[in-house]
């Protein structure tokens, strides 16, 4: 892979990305930065997409990512869409892996595979070969249009926060519905954020067709 430096792009990956109310949340607030704080509700997020082909990106090359962390109480630029927190970031591209290390993002090794049998789709995380996190979901051919915006990713960098902008379009699924959502592995850290029982989604969608920017813009936060 060659040096790569931001932006990149990334087009037509197959995402499946949604948040819950975790089983525990003071896992949530163990596991952020100190000058940040969780959104209200204590929200997790997941994002777990498979990019297909190295002709869907910029430089990135075929790869597999889920990532995953706390909801933050401030927001994107849409005043709406909250900031997020990295807990885990699941890659299975080495370069990759570096070129998102160096912007404070804490990737390590891992793949994801997507597999969708009619209306039933399974996504499957594994850390180190390990599957770890497990998601069954309804999906359905129609669509439900299309969603688009700018996502607020947070992480540090020598430690200085950045609020990195994604900017995305997506082709959104319908029918769409999250059937389960299993941690696989207690002596992961991520089993930490495990849902609660029963399961309650607060948002989600299936895209197959997902396109977005990595990242847009960089700004340091001066809290």
């Amino acid at each position: 892979m060659a040096d790569l430096v931001p932006p990149q792009m990334v087009v037509n990956s197959r995402m499946l990305y949604f948040g819950w109310i975790p089983a525990d949340p003071g896992a949530i607030a163990a596991r952020l930065d100190p000058r940040l704080r969780a959104a209200e509700n204590q929200a997790a997020f997941m994002n777990q997409y498979v990019v297909d082909s190295e002709d869907q990106t910029s430089g990135f090359g075929q790869y597999s990512l889920t990532y995953i962390g706390p909801d933050l109480d401030r927001f994107a630029p849409d005043g709406a869409t909250p900031s997020r927190w990295w807990t885990d970031y699941f890659n299975s591209s080495p370069g990759m892996i570096d070129y998102v290390s160096a912007r404070g993002v804490p990737a390590t090794p891992g793949r994801t595979t997507i597999e969708i049998d009619g209306d039933r789709l399974v996504a499957t995380t594994e850390s180190d070969g390990t599957p770890v996190i497990r998601t069954t979901a309804r999906v359905g051919s129609g669509s439900a249009g299309v969603a688009r915006g700018q996502l607020s990713y947070i992480t540090d960098i020598g430690g200085k926060l950045i609020d990195g902008i994604y900017p995305y379009v997506a082709q959104l699924a319908d029918p769409f519905e999250i059937l389960s959502l299993e941690f696989l592995e207690p002596s992961h850290p991520v089993y930490a954020l495990r849902p609660a029982d029963p399961l309650q989604v607060v948002w989600g969608f299936y895209s197959p067709a997902a396109s977005f920017c990595y990242p847009g813009g960089e700004t340091v936060l001066d809290l």
